[in-house]
């Protein structure tokens, strides 16, 4: 038993133990510390300011540790045959520490950036191009941050390091190998750059997409979430839209003409739905008062067509105006003209 516990070894026992007890005590002076602290800022009802102190919460916490285990380290175990490892350990530990409170500052910026702009307003374009190019900086700067943190981690084995000297003599034929297999890779990366600075779709953009009608509800790096209507989720590589064609409906403002068509007979009055029109788009909130016309667009031996257009201030408010405005003309027709729907008509010999 005594081999066991030489100086060293008790030493090392000691400190552990009491490096333990420390952080046990810390962590509750921090807590109690930290709960005054919040209870101050949500007293100055300032939202921006307890969204940081939350972010920061657990990587303050995580910096006292470190600075504690530095400390220990050097006072108690610098004569130990294990203190280089722990120096090793304590380097790896502030390099993950600084990355984390990086990507903290990224999410407080983000939170106070998104605050300023509402997309849930009718006109909503440049709302929607700020949001769009902060989320995709957003990702860039925490993949930066994520790859530096590693990078810089693995420089500090010697290993690593001898690897690396290893890998530069032979730069030229690994970069080409690289190159080939990220190509698709760095392409959907330099995609989600250029979706950014160009923006050909935005957050809440209302877009149709392999015959689907959505809205832009996730823009990242690679790939793009489109909502579509019935709930589902139609996602697909960034470059998709840079690459193939698509409708937005949103490019330029969200206000939009609709059309109504209405198949009839040639002896139907069209003048009708001219007057009966006002009626049904009279104080209906879905229209935009400055859009609103009748013509008969096609003709064939069969029957007439009659196109309505009508604008709102969105699609969705539009796709509510058409089949509103479809309905009751369906109605006012059956009931005032009920023998002029478009019909075949057979001549009897």
């Amino acid at each position: 038993m005594k081999e066991y516990l030489n100086e060293d070894t008790l030493r090392l026992l000691i400190a552990t133990v009491s490096f333990l007890a420390i952080l046990v005590l810390v962590y509750f002076v921090y807590r109690f510390l930290f709960s005054l602290f919040k209870r101050r800022v949500l007293r100055s009802n300032r939202v921006l300011s307890n969204q940081a102190v939350e972010l920061f919460k657990i990587p303050a916490l995580w910096l006292i540790y470190w600075i504690l285990f530095k400390i220990f380290a050097r006072l108690f175990l610098s004569t130990l045959f294990i203190f280089p490892y722990l120096e090793h350990i304590n380097t790896l530990l502030i390099i993950f520490s600084v990355s984390w409170i990086s990507l903290q500052f990224i999410k407080v910026g983000e939170y106070y950036l998104l605050r300023k702009f509402d997309i849930q307003v009718s006109d909503n374009l440049k709302a929607r191009k700020t949001l769009t190019q902060i989320k995709v900086f957003k990702g860039i700067a925490t993949s930066i941050i994520v790859i530096i943190a590693i990078s810089i981690s693995l420089l500090t084995f010697e290993q690593a390091r001898t690897i690396g000297v290893s890998l530069l003599t032979s730069a030229g034929i690994i970069g080409i190998i690289v190159g080939f297999a990220a190509q698709k890779s760095i392409g959907l990366i330099l995609a989600g750059i250029q979706i950014a600075i160009t923006q050909p779709i935005r957050l809440d953009d209302v877009v149709v997409v392999e015959g689907e009608w959505g809205k832009i509800e996730g823009i990242t790096l690679t790939y793009v979430v489109v909502k579509i209507w019935d709930e589902r989720r139609l996602v697909l590589p960034i470059t998709w839209f840079l690459e193939k064609p698509f409708q937005n409906w949103t490019r330029s403002a969200a206000d939009i003409i609709g059309t109504v068509f209405i198949y009839v007979d040639y002896s139907f009055p069209v003048d009708s739905i001219r007057t009966v029109l006002p009626e049904i788009l009279q104080d209906n909130p879905n229209w935009d008062k400055r859009v609103v016309n009748v013509q008969v667009t096609n003709v064939t031996e069969k029957y007439k067509e009659v196109r309505i257009l009508v604008n709102s201030s969105d699609s969705s408010k539009n796709w509510d105006l058409r089949t509103e405005i479809r309905e009751k003309l369906i109605n006012f027709i059956n009931e005032k003209y009920p023998d002029t729907f478009a019909q075949i008509r057979i001549k009897k010999i």
